[in-house]
């Protein structure tokens, strides 16, 4: 499989692709726990179905000392007790915030407070960046049909 567009390889692409990953930067330069970090990314881009952030996100995990059980349950991480209650109320918060347009009114407000009991405004902000910068990412690599399963960890830092 093959993209659509080599992005690295159009001037004008990699400005925005540059610009693009510096708020990425961002996010991993954040007070918000590296855990969480990959955690989330994960759950988002398994919602998506971003093939190549599920393999990127998944290997990050693991590199970071992750355990197998932990990334392999995130997709039904409701029913697993091996996620604190700050992960939890962290993934909540990435799937609703993912799933806007399935229901009416956004992100609802006991989701939102139980993130806020968890993390303080500064991880909050990070942590909506970061669901916001996945979700464009995961839309980028679907429309351009982005391969998975080469990605080394630390390949992007």
């Amino acid at each position: 499989m093959n993209a659509r567009l080599d992005v690295f390889a159009l001037p004008s692409a990699t400005k925005v692709i540059k610009q693009f990953m510096s708020l990425g930067r961002l996010v991993v330069d954040s007070p918000l726990p590296a855990t969480t970090r990959e955690l989330v990314s994960l759950r988002v881009s398994q919602i998506n179905g971003c093939a190549v952030c599920i393999d990127m996100h998944t290997k990050e995990a693991a590199a970071a000392g992750e355990t197998s059980v932990r990334i392999n349950l995130v997709a039904a991480w409701r029913e697993a007790t091996v996620y604190t209650e700050a992960e939890r109320a962290a993934l909540e918060l990435a799937e609703q915030g993912t799933r806007i347009a399935d229901g009416a009114g956004g992100v609802p407000d006991d989701v939102w407070e139980r993130a806020a009991k968890h993390y303080d405004e500064e991880q909050l902000v990070a942590l909506v960046t970061l669901i916001a910068f996945m979700n464009t990412a995961n839309r980028l690599n679907v429309i351009l049909q982005q391969p998975a399963g080469d990605y080394q960890p630390g390949q992007f830092k």
